[in-house]
Formats: structure tokens, C-alpha cells, sequence
């Protein structure tokens, strides 16, 4: 077999090994991009590695987390992304806060996930309730 053969043949080979990078599911697509546009609604600030940023700055650096994990088909759903982009940085391990006006900061995840929440319709956890006095 000649070189050129050799040469297209290695190359179509690798082509087919190649792992196909698939997109999230449709609802779960439409759901995170929710929560990324819910974020740069919100006013809130949002600190990661110590230092607060506004929603805009945090919009970005969620949404390049977001294509990291894309390109290497590392999210499925919008419980993934919370989990795996917006709720520790992956450089520190630290926990992302999100603070809106007044009220105290929260983890960022708990806020994420009250707010996916929002958009499924689903009511907000209640804590639970007391047991009856004996």
C-alpha cells in the first residue's frame, strides 16, 4: 500500500475513534442557559475565590465553564452544571456565594437550584414541619 493510502486511510480512522461530542439534552440546555440569563438578571453578586463580581462578570465565567464541560461531554443536565460549574471553583475547591442586596450571602448551588426550581414550576422546599407536641 502506498504512502498517500496509508496516510488518508490513518486519517479516517481517527476520525471514527474520535469521541462524538454530544450536546446536553434539549430541555436540559434550554434549563441551564435559564439559570445563566437568571443570574445576570438577578443584580446578585457573586463571589468566587474571595473576591465579589457583579452578575455580568459572573454570567461569563459560568458560561465558559459551561463550554468547558460541553466540549468534553461532562454535562447532561442542569443538576450537573450547578453541580460541576456553579458551585465550587475548580482551581481552589472553594464555594461560590451569592449575595442579592441586602440579605446574607448563600451558597451559590443552594441559590442555583431554588431557582431551577423556579423554572420547572416547582413550588420552593418547605423546611419540615415540627413533629406534633406528645
Amino acid at each position: 500500500m502506498n504512502t498517500r493510502l496509508s496516510a488518508v486511510l490513518f486519517a479516517l480512522l481517527a476520525l471514527v475513534a474520535a469521541p462524538a461530542q454530544a450536546a446536553p439534552p434539549p430541555q436540559a440546555e434550554r434549563e441551564i442557559e435559564q439559570l445563566i440569563a437568571a443570574l445576570a438578571r438577578s443584580g446578585c453578586q457573586f463571589q468566587r475565590n474571595g473576591s465579589w463580581y457583579d452578575a455580568g462578570q459572573a454570567q461569563a465565567h459560568l458560561r465558559k465553564k459551561y463550554a468547558y464541560l460541553r466540549k468534553r461531554d461532562m454535562v447532561a443536565s442542569a443538576e450537573q452544571f450547578i453541580e460541576r460549574a456553579g458551585s465550587e471553583s475548580s482551581m481552589s475547591g472553594r464555594a461560590y456565594q451569592i449575595r442579592c442586596g441586602t440579605a446574607a450571602a448563600l451558597p451559590s448551588a443552594n441559590w442555583l437550584r431554588a431557582r431551577l426550581n423556579e423554572i420547572r414550576g416547582k413550588p420552593a422546599a418547605k423546611p419540615a414541619a415540627a413533629p406534633p407536641p406528645r
